[in-house]
């Protein structure tokens, strides 16, 4: 009876830490799917960390000077990006470390990508007359980064099930940063984004001291040297009407009280000596490839994964596909989009301290 009584508890404590175990294995199961359930709603819901916010920008700027090339100058740089610094600091997200590039072609456009990258291009600023007109197309541009508007042109386009079958994390951001750079190339934003960047810009703008009319004056450039095209062209492809957003712009100025009037032309124009090319004289790339729905293919693997983050020096050394960069915005001839790029695609790197940014601020005047 003894040993039947110790075989009848060596039962019951073998039975208890078998279910236990098969309770502990469960319970890493039921782990792990909440985790795998956690991961796939990140897919479908489409939210980044501000890390990979950076990531997927750097991924669009490489794409982006991969087609365009960058003006190989120091000081355009160093300008552009004091103008640049200097809105942007006022904005929501003033402590982003913000990134401007003057890309080399002759077409008029402006892009804005995640993270803090803002692209200009040589034939904007010389079609610009004024650093208030550049201020406040580089704080429209601002105004799409705080706003994030190309992620939410991605959830607006409802891809989110063709993303989330990405068999990880990392190849999901290939995918994301592929669509990203198809919208920022056609400026995909819809009337209510490029209205909202607006709204942010102006007040920004007179923070920093500049007349906030500067981004109306050169709509208004803009709106003169298109006159003769059928379809609208680069940063102008998806705006409002002309006139509907000047006179949009000009009721935010006057119901928030933006009284500033510094356009300061004359330290631009000592600044800048680029002079437009017309719309119709712009060289041209070869169209993209035959029009379709279909998205562009994610880029293929095998690039290095760096992208510039921790030092900026490294930026512009991530692999891009041509073939990605070839394929985007395939909507036929575009005169802005399709304009011919320089050769160097490298960044330039510039340093902008707190201490000239005030300096600079000062001579906003006049």
């Amino acid at each position: 009876m003894r040993s039947i009584g110790w075989a009848a508890v060596f039962t019951l404590v073998t039975a208890t830490s078998a279910q236990a175990q098969l309770g502990s294995l469960g319970g890493q199961m039921g782990k792990a799917k909440d985790a795998l359930d956690k991961a796939n709603k990140a897919f479908q819901d489409l939210k980044f960390t501000e890390e990979e916010e950076k990531q997927l920008g750097a991924d669009v700027s490489a794409k982006l000077r991969e087609k365009y090339g960058v003006v190989q100058d120091q000081a355009i740089h160093k300008y552009v990006s004091l103008v640049g610094t200097a809105v942007a600091q006022g904005s929501s997200r003033g402590d982003l470390r913000w990134t401007f590039i003057v890309l080399d072609t002759d077409g008029v456009n402006a892009f804005a990508a995640p993270g803090g990258f803002v692209h200009i291009t040589r034939g904007a600023l010389a079609l610009i007359q004024s650093e208030a007109e550049l201020a406040g197309v580089l704080a429209h541009e601002v105004g799409h980064v705080t706003a994030r508007h190309t992620i939410r042109a991605i959830q607006k386009a409802k891809v989110e099930g063709a993303l989330a079958k990405a068999a990880t994390r990392t190849a999901f951001l290939e995918q994301v940063g592929t669509r990203l750079y198809a919208i920022t190339l056609e400026n995909s934003f819809d009337r209510g984004d490029e209205m909202e960047s607006d709204k942010i810009a102006a007040p920004i703008v007179n923070q920093a001291g500049y007349n906030p009319a500067g981004l109306g004056s050169f709509l208004t450039h803009l709106s003169d040297r298109n006159k003769a095209l059928t379809d609208r062209s680069g940063i102008f492809a998806s705006h409002p009407e002309t006139k509907a957003r000047v006179d949009e712009l000009a009721k935010i100025i006057k119901s928030q009280g933006l009284k500033n009037v510094a356009n300061v032309q004359a330290r631009y124009a000592s600044s800048v000596s680029y002079k437009p090319v017309v719309v119709d004289k712009i060289a041209q790339t070869a169209p993209p490839a035959a029009s379709t729905d279909k998205p562009a293919e994610p880029a293929k693997p095998g690039g290095t994964g760096t992208y510039g983050l921790s030092g900026m020096n490294a930026l512009g050394r991530e692999n891009s596909s041509k073939s990605t960069v070839a394929s985007a915005g395939a909507r036929g001839v575009n005169p802005d989009r399709d304009a011919r790029g320089g050769p160097n695609k490298a960044l330039v790197v510039v340093t902008v301290t707190p201490a000239e940014v005030i300096a600079f601020r000062a001579g906003i005047t006049g």
